[in-house]
C-alpha cells in the first residue's frame, strides 16, 4: 500500500502563490505516477496535473502556465506550485499517487482559499 500526506494549504489573496506537497510512504517503488486533484464545494473532483516517473507531465487547461508540478529526485514527494492564484483556484486539493498503473491512492486533502 502507498500513504499520502499533504502540506501547503492556505488562504491566499488572489495574484498570489502557493506551493504544496505531498510525501508518500510505503511501497513507493510501485508508484509508476503522482498528481493533484481539487474538489470546489457542489463539484467533482478534478484532475489539475499529473506526473509520472519519466518526468512527463501534464496540466488541466486553466491551470497550465500558472501550475507546475515536480517530484523530488527520491521519487517520495511531489510538489504543486501555484502561481497567479484565482478566486476559482479555490477547493480542497488531493494528492494522489497511481501504483503499478492501476491503483489510485488519496490524500486527505488541504484546503486551498483565494479571496479577492
Amino acid at each position: 500500500q502507498v500513504q499520502l500526506a499533504e502540506t501547503g494549504g492556505d488562504l491566499v489573496q488572489a495574484g498570489g502563490s502557493l506551493r504544496l506537497s505531498c510525501s508518500a510512504s510505503g511501497r513507493i517503488r510501485t508508484i509508476t505516477a503522482m498528481g493533484w486533484y481539487r474538489q470546489a464545494p457542489e463539484k467533482h473532483r478534478d484532475l489539475v496535473a499529473l506526473i509520472n516517473t519519466d518526468g512527463a507531465t501534464n496540466y488541466e487547461e486553466s491551470v497550465r502556465g500558472r501550475f507546475t508540478i515536480s517530484r523530488a529526485a527520491g521519487g517520495d514527494t511531489v510538489y504543486l506550485q501555484m502561481n497567479y492564484l484565482k478566486p476559482e483556484d479555490t477547493a480542497v486539493y488531493y494528492c494522489a499517487a497511481v501504483q503499478n498503473y492501476r491503483t489510485l491512492y488519496w490524500g486527505q486533502g488541504t484546503q486551498v482559499t483565494v479571496s479577492l
